[in-house]
C-alpha cells in the first residue's frame, strides 16, 4: 500500500518540486490549500502533476480545519511548507505571519498528536532564525537564533514547538533549517527572481531598470529542487532530528546581479541598477551560510546544482517566458 503524504503550501514553489518527488516515489499525495474562488495551479502544472494530487480545503490559522485534515487523511507523512513567507512583507503583516507560520505550526502538531501520533512531521524553518547569530562565518544546529524580522520570529516559535512536541509526546518530527533555496518557479517578490526577472526584460527590451535595496547581503543559494529531496531524507531517519540544508559556500546580491546580467548578455550592468530605499529592510540580515556536514554525513545529502548553475537556469526560464510572449 501507498505511503500517504500531506502538503501544505503545496501551491508555493517547495510544494511543487516536492510533490513530484514523492509521486514519483510511488506515494499518495494530499495538498492542503485555502479555499480560493480562483486557485492558481501555474507551479504545479509547470511540474505536470495536478492531476496526481488529492487537494483538500484546510487553512493554517483555523484549527479546528487542520484537526479535520489530519483526522480525514491520516497520513504517514507531514510536511509543513505553509508560510507567509515574504521576510520583507513580515514587518507589514506582522499578525498574520505570527498566526500562519507559529500558531498554524501548534494547531498542525496538536491535530498530529490526537488523530494520527505516529505521522512523521517535517517544519519548514529557515536560516533567517540565525539573523545577527554572531557564532563565526557560518551557521548550523548549534548556532544561537537573533532573528531580525517578524518572519524568522515566528519561525523560531515553530522550530521550539516542533522540538517541544518531540521532547513532550514522542512524536516523530524534523526541523529542516534550509537556507535560500531558489528556483524558475520562486515567487517574483524574492529578489532572486526579480533580479531574473528584470533582467531578461531588459535584454529583450522590455524594461531598462532593475530596483533593489540592499547590494552587500550575502545569502548561501541553493536549487530548491536539490533541497526538498532533504526534507524527504529526515522524515526516513530512525528518529526525528533537527538539520541545517544549505550549499557551504555564499554570495553577495551584488554577485547575483553581476551573474544575471552576465548570462543574459547584458553589458554594465550598473547602469541598469537602481538603489531604492523603499526596498531596503527595517532591520537587514548582513550574513548567511550553512555548514550542513550533519546533513551531509546523517543525511547522505549534498547539493547537486553550483549558484552559476542556478542563476542561469533562472534567467534562461524568464528569457523563455518572454520570448514565448512575444511569438
Amino acid at each position: 500500500m501507498a505511503k500517504k503524504a500531506l502538503i501544505t503550501g503545496i501551491l508555493g514553489q517547495d510544494g511543487s518540486y516536492l510533490s513530484k518527488s514523492l509521486l514519483e516515489k510511488g506515494y499518495k499525495v494530499y495538498g492542503l490549500m485555502r479555499r480560493y474562488s480562483n486557485p492558481t495551479f501555474d507551479n504545479l502544472d509547470y511540474l505536470s502533476v495536478t492531476k496526481k494530487i488529492e487537494f483538500i480545503e484546510g487553512d493554517m490559522s483555523d484549527e479546528s480545519s487542520l484537526l479535520h485534515v489530519i483526522k480525514a487523511t491520516q497520513p504517514d507523512e507531514v510536511y509543513n511548507l505553509a508560510a507567509q513567507s515574504f521576510v520583507g512583507g513580515s514587518w507589514q503583516q506582522a499578525k498574520v505571519t505570527t498566526e500562519v507560520n507559529a500558531l498554524g505550526v501548534l494547531y498542525l502538531l496538536n491535530a498530529i498528536k490526537l488523530f494520527s501520533p505516529t505521522s512523521r512531521f517535517y517544519q519548514a524553518s529557515t536560516s533567517e532564525m540565525f539573523g545577527l547569530a554572531s557564532d563565526g562565518d557560518y551557521q548550523d544546529e548549534n548556532t544561537n537564533f537573533h532573528p531580525r524580522s517578524p518572519y524568522g520570529i515566528s519561525k523560531v516559535y515553530a522550530y521550539w514547538m516542533t522540538v517541544n512536541f518531540r521532547e513532550s509526546y514522542g512524536l516523530f518530527t524534523a526541523n529542516g533549517i534550509l537556507f535560500n533555496h531558489e528556483s524558475p518557479i520562486r515567487g517574483i517578490q524574492f529578489v532572486t527572481r526579480k533580479i531574473t526577472d528584470a533582467v531578461a526584460k531588459i535584454k529583450l527590451g522590455l524594461s531598462d531598470k532593475l530596483y533593489l535595496g540592499n547590494l552587500d547581503a550575502r545569502r548561501d543559494w541553493g536549487f530548491a529542487g536539490d533541497y526538498v529531496e532533504s526534507m524527504y531524507l529526515m522524515l526516513q531517519q530512525p528518529q526525528g532530528d533537527d538539520y541545517v540544508v544549505g550549499t557551504g559556500e555564499n554570495h553577495s546580491v551584488k554577485d547575483f546581479v553581476i551573474e544575471a546580467f552576465k548570462v543574459a548578455g547584458v553589458a554594465d550592468w550598473e547602469k541598469h541598477v537602481v538603489i531604492d530605499a523603499r526596498f531596503k529592510r527595517p532591520a537587514e540580515v548582513p550574513n548567511l551560510k550553512a555548514r550542513p556536514a550533519k546533513a551531509m554525513k546523517k543525511l547522505g545529502w549534498k547539493t547537486k546544482t553550483t549558484f552559476k548553475e542556478l542563476v542561469k537556469m533562472m534567467v534562461d526560464a524568464d528569457l523563455k517566458r518572454y520570448q514565448s510572449k512575444k511569438a
